[in-house]
């Protein structure tokens, strides 16, 4: 099953990125195809390269970049959203890309599900 992710909370005010990485994660281990994870509202915080967690902390931003390197998986940030919180090209965690709503809703029809998680 090919599967869309939509994340609409940041990193470390709630359990939706989390959540959503753990069920990409283990959406693939179990064989199936994570095409795209969409950020959206307070989401686009979780492609910030200025996020440094403490040592002892799970460092969400370098997980997701990971996750997706190694399986192929289109990060893209929403536009709008990012820019309202400050967030632009320069600096984006590396595998993470800006574009507009047209990607998740191309997401929406290429996926034969699409994920929310979070508000």
């Amino acid at each position: 099953m090919k599967f869309g992710i939509v994340v609409n909370e940041g990193p470390y005010q709630h359990q939706a990125s989390d959540s959503a990485y753990l069920f990409a994660k283990a959406a693939i281990e179990k064989g199936h195809e994570v095409w795209r994870v969409f950020f959206y509202h307070d989401g686009v915080n979780n492609a910030s390269k200025l996020t440094e967690p403490p040592q002892d902390d799970r460092h969400i931003v370098n997980r997701w970049a990971k996750l997706a390197e190694d399986n192929k998986i289109d990060l893209v940030v929403c536009v709008a959203a990012a820019l309202r919180r400050g967030i632009k090209e320069e600096n984006l965690a590396q595998g993470f890309r800006i574009s507009g709503l047209g990607q998740l809703v191309e997401a929406g029809i290429k996926c034969d599900r699409l994920v929310t998680f979070g508000d």
